[in-house]
C-alpha cells in the first residue's frame, strides 16, 4: 500500500513538472503573482471563469458587426446641438462639458421668461387700471409700446454692423417691415380717436421711451430674452383684439374701415406687408377690408404673425427674409474680383461681438 502511494506521488511529481517545464520563468512568477493577489481579495475561480465567459459574450455580440463597434460609447453622448452636426463629443470630459452647457442654458432660459413674463403681467395690470372700459384708447396705447422693440433691435443692429460686427440684412429687412405695420396699427387707432385725450398719449409716449432703453439693453445682454420679452407683448395684443372681436364684433361689422387701413392692407406696393410675416410665403396674405371687423380681424391675424416671427427670433440665426428663400442659401457673400468667399460677420449679444471682434475674419479659396 505504501509503495503503491509512494509511486502514485513520484507519478504526480514528473506530470506536474512536465507541465510547468513549459513556462517560463517570467510567466510562472505573473501567474503566481495574479494568484496571490486574487486570493487575498476572495478570489473564486469558479465566479471568475462565469465573469470571463459573460464578458467574451458580450464582446462577442458587440463585435459581430462593424456598425455596432461603438455601440455602448454611443448611447452615453448627449445630444448634439444646432451647429454640431450630430456628432456627439469624444471624450468624457467633453460630455461633462456638453451637459453643463445645456443645463445651465436650459435654466437661463427659464430664468429670462420668467422675467418676462413678470414684467409683462405688471404692464397688463397697469393697462387694466386705466383703461378697463376704453377699448381705443387702450389699443393705441398698445400700439405705441408694441413697435418700440423693432426700433430697439435695428438701433442696436446698426451699431453692431457699425464696428463690423455683423452683416445680416434680412433681419433689419424684417424688423423695420414689423415697425412698418404697428405704425399703421398705430394710426388706425388715431383715426378712430385713440390718441383723443393727452394723459393718453403721454403715458403711451414715456412708457415707450422708457420700454426703448430697456428693449436696448435686454437685446445687447440676450437677444434670445429680448425677442422672447416682444413675444409676449405680441401675445397679448393678439389675445385682446381677440376678446374685443368676440364681444363687438356684431357692431363692428356695421362701422366703416378707416381709410388708412383701407390703403394699407389693399393698395400700393405690399412688399412691406408680406415682409414681416416670415411663417408664409410672400402673395399668400391679401385681407378683404369691407367694416370695421375686418380692419380689427387683420390687425389681431397681424399680431399672431409677430409672434410667429418673434419666435423664430429666439434660435439665433433662425430669422429668413420671406422675399429671400428662393436665392441662394449660402451664408457667403460671393466675391469674384478676390477668388475669395467672406463669411457674414454675425455675433449673438454683446459679449460675443467684442470677443469675435478680436479674432481676425477668415477668408475661404474658391
Amino acid at each position: 500500500m505504501a509503495t503503491s502511494l509512494s509511486s502514485l506521488c513520484f507519478a504526480v511529481s514528473v506530470s506536474s513538472s512536465t507541465s510547468l517545464s513549459s513556462f517560463n520563468t517570467k510567466s510562472f512568477r505573473n501567474l503566481t503573482t495574479s494568484n496571490c493577489k486574487s486570493t487575498s481579495l476572495g478570489y473564486n475561480p469558479l465566479s471568475s471563469f462565469s465573469n470571463r465567459r459573460k464578458v467574451l459574450t458580450v464582446r462577442a455580440t458587440v463585435l459581430q458587426d462593424d456598425e455596432e463597434k461603438v455601440k455602448v460609447e454611443e448611447s452615453f453622448q448627449p445630444k448634439s446641438f444646432p451647429g454640431d452636426d450630430g456628432k456627439g463629443s469624444t471624450g468624457a470630459g467633453e460630455a461633462v462639458e456638453d451637459t453643463s452647457s445645456s443645463v445651465l442654458e436650459r435654466w437661463a432660459i427659464k430664468v429670462e421668461q420668467s422675467v418676462n413674463i413678470a414684467l409683462t403681467d405688471s404692464v397688463i395690470k397697469i393697462l387694466d387700471v386705466f383703461y378697463r372700459d376704453r377699448d381705443y384708447a387702450r389699443f393705441f396705447v398698445l400700439e405705441t409700446i408694441a413697435r418700440v422693440p423693432y426700433f430697439a433691435f435695428m438701433s442696436v443692429l446698426h451699431l453692431y454692423e457699425t464696428f463690423g460686427w455683423w452683416r445680416r440684412a434680412d433681419y433689419l429687412k424684417v424688423h423695420f417691415a414689423e415697425s412698418w405695420n404697428e405704425m399703421h396699427h398705430l394710426l388706425i387707432m388715431e383715426e378712430l380717436g385713440g390718441n383723443s385725450c393727452w394723459f393718453d398719449r403721454f403715458l403711451a409716449q414715456h412708457i415707450a421711451v422708457f420700454y426703448y432703453f430697456m428693449i436696448v439693453v435686454m437685446y445687447m445682454i440676450s437677444p434670445r430674452m429680448a425677442y422672447h420679452f416682444s413675444e409676449c407683448v405680441e401675445m397679448h395684443a393678439f389675445e385682446t383684439y381677440d376678446k374685443f372681436l368676440k364681444l363687438q364684433g356684431d357692431e363692428l361689422k356695421k362701422l366703416p374701415a378707416p381709410e388708412v387701413a383701407v390703403k394699407y392692407y389693399t393698395e400700393g406696393d405690399l412688399y412691406l406687408f408680406d415682409e414681416f410675416q416670415t411663417a408664409r410665403p410672400p402673395n399668400s396674405r391679401r385681407p378683404k377690408i369691407e367694416n370695421l371687423y375686418d380692419v380689427f380681424l387683420n390687425i389681431r391675424d397681424d399680431e399672431a404673425e409677430h409672434c410667429k416671427t418673434m419666435k423664430a427670433c429666439q434660435t439665433h440665426g433662425n430669422l429668413r427674409s420671406p422675399h429671400s428663400y428662393q436665392a441662394d442659401d449660402s451664408h457667403y457673400i460671393q466675391n469674384d474680383d478676390s477668388g475669395c468667399i467672406v463669411p457674414q460677420a454675425d455675433c449673438e449679444g454683446i459679449v460675443d461681438c467684442l470677443k469675435k471682434s478680436a479674432t481676425p475674419p477668415q477668408t475661404t479659396m474658391k
